[in-house]
């Protein structure tokens, strides 16, 4: 007697970037995809173990810039207060912003840093995969240069010791390396840029040594130099990449580096401002300025990993996915090729290989939204069911 079962999807989303199909029939044989019947429900002596047929199915998203010790509130002193919270509180914070992502498909999500590395030791300690299939990466604690920007998610080399060094010599247990590479962005001056904080030879050792310890590296960096250095360097990652310009996106096409270019940073930014200041005409400017480097990044074939730095001003946890996603759409991206963006991308970058396609043969691990694909990336606010390597649980509402 066969042990295949069978789920009937309204819409199906693979993460590929191909064409969405409708109304599919998956084969599961325990924890695998077994066969994708895209002719429909026509077989009456099948009956579906589920009936999923009023949503579109498609992979976990996974969210590939967060910072889960950090809230998306606006409230300054909230803010302030959270820079130096000790584990016990922030172990309750990233719970929280955990279970954010679990309720918005958000399956895997990869965290750039804190201040004391909470995120790190709530890994080791806390997490249980069992009860949060959420899957977190951590980088511990950032590393910039002293003097400048970075102080607030990470540390700075010592006085007589090399970043390169510091990397080899580093006890944490961390899934990857992040290092800081310029300043934030000026709200009050459009386009202004800052200097490189590591050279191109510090970056390009750090990098090296990375690779050696088996780790990626994503480097924060905004600015056409800044983000130069990070290229040439041979990074995996560029987190943010504004004002970067055309030939840093020709580089990063040449030498196939990810970016993750949270946009949704700026509008939250925007929306929390006073229409008439100088604040929001820059925060808006830059925006479309960025949005139209994403439209860049797709024709010349970047790959880009949705990230939401969730966790700055107005980015809340989870739900700032459909922020980004709707940015990448309005900058060009089909709804399928943004889905690709935020499932097999993210996934790739992260090292999962348990999701980010849906395809025969892959496990059968995958989220569904209510409604058809037009509702969407909205419709991830009503998650209907998440099935985990071939077992599905159906969510309430």
């Amino acid at each position: 007697m066969s042990d295949i079962k069978f789920i009937d999807a309204g819409w199906l989303i693979d993460g590929s970037g191909g064409p969405v199909l409708k109304n599919v029939r998956l084969g599961i044989e325990k924890e695998n995809i077994v066969s994708i019947n895209e002719s429909g429900f026509k077989d009456p002596s099948i009956k579906a173990a589920a009936d999923l047929s009023s949503c579109t199915i498609l992979p976990p998203l996974v969210d590939s810039h967060v910072h889960l010790c950090m809230s998306g509130t606006n409230d300054s002193i909230v803010r302030k207060n959270q820079l130096d919270i000790n584990f016990a509180d922030a172990k309750v914070i990233i719970s929280n912003h955990i279970a954010q992502h679990l309720s918005h498909g958000v399956l895997a999500v990869r965290d750039g840093g804190d201040k004391y590395a909470h995120a790190l030791r709530y890994l080791n300690e806390c997490h249980d995969i069992i009860n949060s299939p959420v899957k977190i990466k951590v980088a511990g604690k950032a590393w910039h240069k002293a003097g400048r920007y970075g102080g607030l998610i990470g540390r700075l080399p010592e006085k007589y010791c090399s970043l390169a060094e510091e990397i080899k010599n580093c006890s944490d247990k961390t899934d990857h390396i992040k290092i800081v590479n310029s300043g934030l962005n000026s709200l009050k001056e459009f386009g202004k840029e800052t200097n490189p904080q590591f050279s191109i030879k510090e970056l390009s050792d750090a990098v090296k040594i990375a690779e050696r310890l088996g780790l990626k590296v994503m480097v924060h960096a905004n600015g056409k130099k800044p983000v130069e250095f990070a290229l040439v360097s041979g990074c995996h990652s560029i987190e943010h990449g504004f004002f970067m310009g055309d030939e840093n996106l020709r580089l990063m096409a040449e030498k196939n580096i990810t970016w993750v270019p949270t946009a949704c940073t700026m509008k939250a930014y925007s929306e929390h401002m006073e229409k008439k200041s100088i604040e929001y005409d820059v925060t808006r400017m830059n925006l479309e300025h960025q949005l139209k480097q994403i439209s860049m990044a797709r024709k010349f074939g970047i790959t880009i990993a949705l990230g939401t730095d969730a966790g700055s001003t107005g980015v809340h946890h989870g739900s700032a996915v459909i922020e980004e996603l709707g940015l990448l759409i309005m900058a060009g991206y089909s709804l399928a090729e943004a889905v690709k963006c935020a499932t097999f991308n993210g996934a790739t970058l992260l090292g999962i290989e348990e999701f980010g396609l849906i395809a025969k043969a892959k496990p059968a691990t995958f989220i569904a939204v209510k409604g058809d694909p037009s509702e969407f990336p909205g419709s991830i606010s009503s998650i209907k069911a998440i099935c985990i390597n071939g077992i599905l649980t159906n969510l309430p509402g």
